[in-house]
């Protein structure tokens, strides 16, 4: 380290350079980082999601869920299944050890549902979802009708199958989700007394309508003049009209059409779920995000989607934005702790002003500051960190170390040139030497200070589970950080130091007024403590026995409350409660909750 020092005070340009750089390099990636409230906390897990059409929920448990459960148990790495099975649908989460590689662990789910696919009932689709983060669900917005005119089947329409996929193609996307509205479908009303008179099955109108929309391939013709002409078969249902002409079978010479033995129209799937906004029926479709994406630049992304999507919207549709964006909670969360940062930066140079009374010592010390933080927040981007609360925490806890180190070699310098000036111009030592004497004096002490205090989070580095993934960038912001103001108090301190501190008054070191009191104030109680050490023991164990006594009634908990601005109203009703009757109880609140003022 010795060394070190007297490199960096031979090139002050090439340290100050490097220092330039430094914080450069910091700004261009902070721009680029991942944002978001709290650190990646997903444990790598694949979700299985079948949907057996038709089946009760005891039905899909049986027959669907646990032949998916049973072919999953065994993978590598698997840390536990869990499942749910509802109507017609069967959800199992495959959840991995922490560390385990997502894709990896993908593929070997696919791999086993691949070998189950043929055991599940007929007509039962079975799909590995997208991957998605566990604080994934970044937005939440509604399609809605403001004067009636769009029927909900056309609003869930526009949503799935035109907004939807829009959205899709915007980079970060993982899914986009619709809730509510109506799911059109083309639906075969048989009309049993027609199937009757023409001697038909059920059966037979559903093989011709599956028929009614096919592509089948019909090779080609080798050689017409010369040329090889593809031939094309092709069945696409356009509009009941195509689905309704569809001949079923002939009978007694004539032709009979389903249009003949059944009633076919467009109307809505069986609802098993409903949306609502401000009361009113509506579309809310949930955008969900790839892990690792940056929330914020990906809402803003959304959101320009969303513009160039509402220049071409369909008479009657309106988008309301502001169902739930989680943007506005990182923000207000990232803001509320870059703005304590500043604050205790302000805080810092007050602090460094009132007891060094010198502006460039204090100029010197406050630069510690943003090199350290740049230094740390590169680390954190190599490491493949975001900024969250928990590295920006850490950064504000370590705030006040950053300049320690800077103004311990600031003063000793200072104390040491004031020495050097005081001395016959014959005698006196070159600046370059009397700083780097003064930097090496408290050199060990500096340094092994510094490595003590970082060395009180090294434990956090060592938490397994989701206790580590949540608190270890905090701890490692803290360490790198820290260990950071100290290669600055290294470096470039000195450098600074060799560069502002060329006149100084000669003489001793003396203490500012606010320095002077403090030592009037802490001279008698240091005597009295001397005096009376029995007595300063006693004390000492009091108060830590009140401390540990007091600790015991403190609640616990893993995370403090959030004041998200928003409240979440769950409603539990009794088991097997229809549709209609959760809207009819949940459209009743919403307009308790509107009547209230502010809301």
């Amino acid at each position: 380290m010795r060394h070190l020092i007297a490199f960096a005070l031979h090139r002050p340009g090439l340290v100050l350079l490097l220092a330039a750089l430094l914080v450069a390099a910091a700004a261009r990636q902070v721009a680029v980082m991942p944002v978001d409230v709290f650190p990646e906390l997903n444990a790598p897990t694949v979700v299985v999601l079948t949907e057996a059409p038709g089946l009760a929920a005891d039905e899909v448990e049986q027959n669907v869920t646990f032949p998916i459960e049973t072919s999953i148990a065994g993978l590598a790495g698997l840390r536990r299944v869990r499942s749910a099975s509802s109507i017609g649908l069967s959800l199992v989460w495959a959840e991995f050890a922490w560390g385990q590689d997502i894709y990896r662990a993908r593929t070997l789910v696919g791999e086993r549902l691949d070998r189950v696919r043929d055991m599940l009932p007929p007509n039962t689709h079975a799909e590995i979802t997208p991957i998605t983060s566990i604080t994934g669900e970044i937005m939440l917005f509604s399609l809605l009708s403001p004067d009636g005119s769009v029927s909900p089947m056309a609003l869930r329409s526009f949503g799935e199958f035109d907004l939807r996929n829009q959205l899709l193609a915007v980079p970060g996307v993982a899914q986009v989700v619709a809730i509510g509205g109506e799911l059109a479908e083309y639906q075969v009303l048989v009309r049993p007394g027609d199937l009757e008179l023409y001697d038909l099955t059920i059966a037979d109108v559903v093989e011709a309508a599956r028929s009614a929309h096919s592509l089948a391939g019909a090779g080609y013709l080798p050689d017409v003049d010369g040329l090889e002409l593809p031939v094309r078969q092709t069945s696409r249902v356009h509009s009941v009209t195509d689905i309704a002409g569809t001949v079923v079978r002939h009978h007694e010479g004539a032709a009979v059409t389903i249009g003949q033995v059944a009633d076919v129209v467009l109307g809505p799937t069986p609802q098993r779920g409903a949306a609502a906004d401000a009361g009113r029926p509506a579309v809310v479709l949930a955008v969900q995000k790839s892990p690792g994406t940056n929330t914020l630049a990906l809402t803003a992304a959304v959101d320009d989607k969303l513009d160039e999507i509402e220049q071409s919207l369909p008479p009657g549709i309106a988008i309301n934005r502001h169902v739930m964006r989680q943007a506005d909670f990182i923000q207000l969360s990232v803001d509320n702790v870059v703005h304590v940062l500043r604050d205790a930066a302000i805080i810092v140079a007050i602090v460094l002003v009132l007891f060094l009374l010198d502006l460039r010592t204090t100029l010197i010390t406050l630069l510690a500051i943003p090199l350290s933080l740049a230094a740390a927040l590169l680390a954190l981007r190599g490491l493949g960190m975001s900024i969250n609360v928990m590295t920006l925490g850490g950064l504000a806890v370590a705030i006040g170390e950053l300049v320690d180190d800077a103004i311990i070699d600031v003063e000793n310098v200072l104390r040491r040139l004031r020495e050097n000036a005081a001395l016959p111009a014959g005698e006196r030592t070159p600046i370059v030497r009397v700083v780097l004497q003064a930097s090496n004096e408290i050199r060990s002490p500096m340094v092994f200070a510094t490595v003590i205090i970082a060395m009180v989070f090294v434990p956090l580095l060592f938490l397994e589970g989701l206790e580590g993934r949540f608190f270890r960038p905090l701890g490692i912001a803290y360490i790198v950080s820290t260990l950071a103001s100290l290669l600055v108090a290294l470096t470039v301190t000195p450098v600074l130091c060799r560069l502002l501190l060329q006149k100084v008054r000669p003489g001793g070191h003396r203490d500012g007024f606010v320095v002077a009191r403090i030592e009037r104030a802490y001279e008698p109680a240091l005597r009295w403590s001397l005096q009376h050490p029995r007595k300063l023991l006693a004390a000492a164990l009091l108060t830590v026995a009140a401390s540990l006594g007091l600790a015991r009634t403190f609640g616990t908990s893993f995370l403090p409350e959030f004041n998200e601005g928003t409240f979440t109203v769950f409603l539990m009703a009794p088991p097997g409660t229809s549709l209609a009757g959760s809207n009819r109880i949940a459209a009743g609140i919403e307009r308790q909750l509107a009547a209230i003022e502010g809301v």
